[in-house]
């Protein structure tokens, strides 16, 4: 599998490709967003490591840029802590967040993880025709392939979108809080706001639904969480 590490600090560049390497990763380096987006437009990524600030190009329009031909898993690295910068950096179509300074065997684990579900999203794309379909109302998943139609018509989603949009769908009208979405969905301990599950959640309706400031699928439950209509 090959990876791309962009970040501005050489130095840290250096030291993330030499653990992922010796995890037996393909890794290769820039060190701006703008060359980033030309790498990830030339080449077949399986991961993205994407810093936020970086010369250029930053890292949230670079990220923003590749959402736009891309699904490639993509974990943003910053210096900012607050939660706020986390949310934008989902808003923008990035799977994960990481706050730097970070610990090399939690960027190890958190890049297995996102690899591990997108491997199953390309494998899935040789099984059988219509295996593992879920159709509720308009909406169709096919969790072998790990596809998203609407009204039959192909729609792309991220990792993590897919991941929840599938959760929901299995089990639709089932009702389910912020918390136990983040805690199913982002399955590794992950401590981030809570909001992170709204921002996806407003991105699936903005893929999934007809209109989606009145979603017919993906109904909210004041005060409680969230649901698929059955």
């Amino acid at each position: 599998m090959k990876i791309l590490v962009v970040d501005d600090e050489e130095l840290l560049v250096k030291g993330i490709k030499f653990n992922l390497e010796n995890e037996g990763y393909e890794v290769d380096v820039c060190y701006d967003g703008q060359t980033a987006v030309d790498m990830a437009a030339a080449n077949a990524y399986s991961l993205i490591i994407l810093d936020l600030m970086m010369p250029k190009l930053d890292g949230l329009s670079a990220c923003m840029q590749i959402r736009g031909f891309s699904t490639v898993p993509i974990i943003m690295l910053t210096a900012k802590s607050e939660d706020t910068d986390k949310l934008i950096g989902f808003e923008y179509g990035a799977d994960d967040y990481i706050t730097k300074p970070f610990n090399i065997l939690e960027l190890k684990a958190r890049v297995r993880a996102l690899l591990r579900r997108s491997s199953i999203q390309a494998a899935g794309g040789q099984e059988a025709a219509g295996s593992g379909r879920i159709t509720r109302g308009f909406v169709t998943l096919d969790t072998e392939r790990r596809t998203a139609e609407v009204d039959g018509r192909v729609v792309d989603l991220t990792v993590k979108e897919f991941d929840l949009a599938e959760l929901l769908m299995k089990n639709a009208g089932k009702v389910y809080s912020r918390e136990t979405l983040l805690d199913t969905v982002w399955g590794y301990d992950y401590q981030g706001d809570i909001r992170t599950v709204d921002v996806h959640i407003r991105r699936l309706r903005e893929k999934l639904e007809r209109t989606p400031a009145t979603p017919e699928c993906i109904i909210t439950k004041w005060g409680v969480g969230y649901y698929f209509r059955d």
